[in-house]
């Protein structure tokens, strides 16, 4: 197991960390004497330049980070609300609502994709919707406009918001939201994947048992305290995981826009998993697209760091190292209390603890 992971895991990764700092042209082999090191170019391409790279590289930023706020939050309630659902004992047909909630995650992501397509076209059954109730649905997969700039009416960008900022991107940019396009993607990758989360919420919720419901019900809560008080930190190291690999899934959406968009309209669609696969695969620019790989694993791993942190440590019943001190001081304290000072030579002890010189 061990030489099969290294063979096709481990040396790949090593392979591709030598080609973001090479000037490997995709011919041959990345270890050739033709091939050499030119250190952080690729990287400072992305991150520090003012060139189309640059400018591209946060385009793909802004559009998964929108993609990333509105599916993690929105996947994950919706997956804990079915949850507790199909938990209920008064539901009939759990077998059936289980099987159904979960089957659009156990079909294939390009057949929901193309799917989408049909649904969200400009004469699809979507816009066919809204017309019913009086609304003039878009073109959704081919429309850039932000939905921010929608809400506030649109128009043009302010002078003062128009000028080139992170990655060349203007303010303007950068708070436009999520495309109509982009949109589209948002409520199909939470329409696939809620039924995997939950799952592993109604797992959670079945282990947690009734007896500690109850015991809160006799003591007063109510539905709302007993979810926020006790369901939710027993939840807490399902969530944890739930929201880890919303995180990583979000940031890793290569496959629906590869299948719908190819990054359009406008490049409203672009992903920087897709455009590492744009880089190396269609601009042959090979050391590009292994270096935004690379970043976008730096960004997953900071993300989960942030939002362990923020969520604390998973597993409640484990002290927290803040608690471990308190408790380290206390006993230190406590010990200092109890131990009585030596006796000197000069001194007797009666049977009532007194001492006399």
């Amino acid at each position: 197991m061990v030489v099969i992971l290294g063979l096709f895991l481990f040396v790949p990764v090593i392979m591709a960390a030598w080609v973001s700092v090479s000037d490997w042209n995709g011919r041959g082999s990345p270890f050739s004497s033709n091939v050499h090191f030119v250190g952080g170019t690729h990287y400072a391409e992305m991150l520090g330049g003012r060139g189309l790279a640059a400018r591209d590289f946060g385009t793909a930023i802004r559009n998964n980070l929108y993609y990333v706020l509105f599916v993690v939050p929105l996947q994950t309630a919706i997956s804990l609300g079915l949850a507790f659902m199909v938990n209920k004992r008064a539901l009939r047909g759990k077998g059936f609502f289980r099987t159904a909630f979960y089957f659009p995650s156990v079909t294939s992501t390009v057949a929901i994709t193309v799917l989408w397509l049909f649904l969200f076209s400009a004469s699809g059954a979507v816009n066919a919707v809204l017309s019913w109730l009086s609304i003039q649905g878009p073109n959704w997969f081919a429309d850039p406009r932000g939905v921010f700039h929608l809400l506030m009416g649109g128009g043009d960008a302010p002078a003062a918001l128009s000028q080139p900022g992170l990655f060349g991107i203007s303010t303007w940019e950068w708070i436009a939201g999520p495309s109509i396009a982009m949109t589209a993607f948002i409520m199909m990758a939470i329409f696939t994947t809620s039924g995997t989360f939950m799952l592993l919420f109604l797992a959670a919720l079945q282990s947690i048992g009734e007896d500690t419901d109850e015991a809160a019900m006799v003591d007063g809560a109510s539905v709302w305290q007993r979810f926020w008080y006790v369901t939710v930190p027993l939840l807490r190291p399902t969530l944890f995981t739930v929201i880890t690999l919303g995180l990583i899934g979000t940031w890793q959406v290569f496959d629906q826009i590869y299948t719908g968009s190819q990054g359009g309209p406008s490049k409203t669609t672009l992903t920087p998993a897709f455009l590492s696969y744009q880089s190396a695969f269609e601009s042959q620019r090979w050391g590009r697209g292994a270096a935004i790989a690379f970043i976008l694993f730096a960004i997953i791993v900071i993300m989960t760091l942030l939002q362990r942190l923020i969520l604390g440590d998973a597993d409640p019943t484990k002290p927290s190292r803040r608690q471990l001190r308190a408790d380290r001081r206390a006993h230190a304290a406590a010990a200092e209390v109890v131990t009585p000072a030596p006796v000197r030579a000069d001194e007797t002890i009666d049977r009532g603890g007194g001492r006399h010189g």
